[in-house]
């Protein structure tokens, strides 16, 4: 079992990344205790368990790995842990740019240290973003645990881990369909996974945020709003555009304080103002909406 650890910045809020890994209270593929993290995932073939221990100043990280790691599942294992620790996106740069906006500094003011906390692979954040559009949150969890339960393997901690697109390439629709997926939804889930099976799309993190969103557009049944979620989710870009999604919408109302939420053309418009910074503007703009149902 490897051990190591990883330097955490100043004002580091670790009850926001344990909030985001700890949504499905029945803990399938994540367990959350208080300052811990144990997360389920395949890698390169090789179930593993990574656990990690959040201090104040430091993250003790633990592999437990079933299977010798090759050296691309050692690489995925390290983006991994910055990505479920939400270190991908450093929110300094857009808290000064925006400290003195009309419609997000305050929001800033009040929740200085916020983050943008990642799914642990591209593929996860994108089977999730297909799981979840336009559905509500309860339900979208619990297809994602069916989807992990029939995709993913059983570590022997008892943990399951979140599948890669090879396990998903094996499943026929009907397990999917079988079990309260729409057709659409299992069909663009098994196109997905076969596709990066194959190798005719690859899922490598790049820095062209067009040529991906593109290549990612072409697969039938992904549109604009499952691509702006996985570039922010998955791939850590810093200027991803959510005006298709409805809470960015419904925070827009709240802090314009307008009857009705801006439509999708007007929210682009909005965010348009924050490059190159949408991907943390999107953040204030859910987490105000979160300090407004916590009042």
């Amino acid at each position: 079992m490897q051990q190591f650890s990883i330097a955490l910045p100043t004002g580091y809020r670790a009850a926001d990344v344990l909030a985001f890994h700890g949504r499905d209270a029945e803990g399938v593929a994540e367990q959350v205790a208080p300052g811990r993290i144990r997360k389920g995932v395949l890698l390169d073939g090789v179930p593993i368990v990574l656990d990690v221990a959040l201090a104040a100043d430091e993250a003790h990280c633990s592999i437990d790995a079933e299977g010798a790691l090759t050296p691309r599942a050692a690489q995925q294992v390290d983006e991994a842990l910055l990505n479920i620790l939400g270190l991908r996106i450093d929110p300094a740069p857009f808290l000064a740019f925006a400290k003195k906006d009309a419609l997000l500094g305050a929001l800033t003011r009040r929740q200085p240290g916020l983050r943008i906390v990642q799914s642990a692979t591209i593929f996860e954040a994108l089977t999730w973003a297909i799981i979840g559009q336009q559905i509500n949150l309860s339900f979208a969890i619990a297809l994602r645990r069916t989807f992990i339960q029939q995709a993913g393997r059983r570590h022997r901690s008892g943990l399951w881990c979140y599948p890669e697109a090879r396990d998903v390439a094996k499943l026929d629709a009907v397990d999917l369909t079988g079990r309260k997926f729409s057709q659409s939804k299992a069909d663009t889930l098994l196109r997905l996974a076969r596709l990066v099976d194959s190798g005719q799309l690859a899922l490598d993190r790049q820095d062209d945020a067009a040529a991906v969103s593109a290549a990612l557009l072409a697969v039938k049944g992904i549109g604009p709003w499952t691509v702006n979620y996985a570039l922010l989710r998955g791939y850590g870009y810093p200027d991803c555009s959510l005006h298709g999604d409805v809470a960015i919408r419904a925070a827009f109302q709240q802090l314009l304080g307008e009857d009705a939420k801006p439509d999708m053309a007007r929210t682009e418009a909005l965010l348009a103002r924050y490059k190159p910074h949408r991907t943390m503007a999107a953040a204030y703009l859910w987490n105000s909406l979160a300090k407004k149902s916590e009042a």
